[in-house]
């Protein structure tokens, strides 16, 4: 069982960075793959990063790229998202999810993927 509680959301202006928290509890953290997805006021949610256990590969959405890092830290039980040069279009609820390690890099873009979420951090880009 995990436990996931993100943090760091707020409002920004275009052009400008934040850095998204996800403290995770639960024994099994350390070999969970965590994921980062966003939804948007009346869409879906999408998926934004992942960060994969087994390996440490990072697939990104095609909007975030060259933008957004997301990162671990095992010691703090925590993921982070760092989002530079922000866009209106960025505007969405982040959500922070966890799931097994060892899936492959496309199923990790697929929100049936991951079996623990988070509430979720407001992000405002203005323009």
């Amino acid at each position: 069982q995990v436990q996931l509680v993100e943090s760091g959301g707020g409002l920004v202006q275009a052009g400008g960075s934040l850095r998204l928290s996800c403290a995770a509890s639960g024994r099994t953290f350390t070999n969970s793959t965590m994921g980062w997805f966003r939804q948007a006021p009346g869409k879906d949610r999408v998926f934004v990063a992942a960060l994969r256990w087994t390996d440490g590969s990072t697939p990104y959405a095609d909007s975030v790229k060259g933008r957004f890092t997301i990162s671990r830290d095992n010691a703090k039980s925590t993921v982070y998202l760092q989002m530079n040069s922000l866009k209106p279009e960025d505007t969405a609820v982040y959500y922070c999810a966890a799931t097994r390690p060892g899936y492959g890099l496309a199923y990790l873009s697929r929100r049936y993927a991951y079996d623990y979420w988070g509430q979720g951090t407001q992000v405002t880009v203005s323009s």
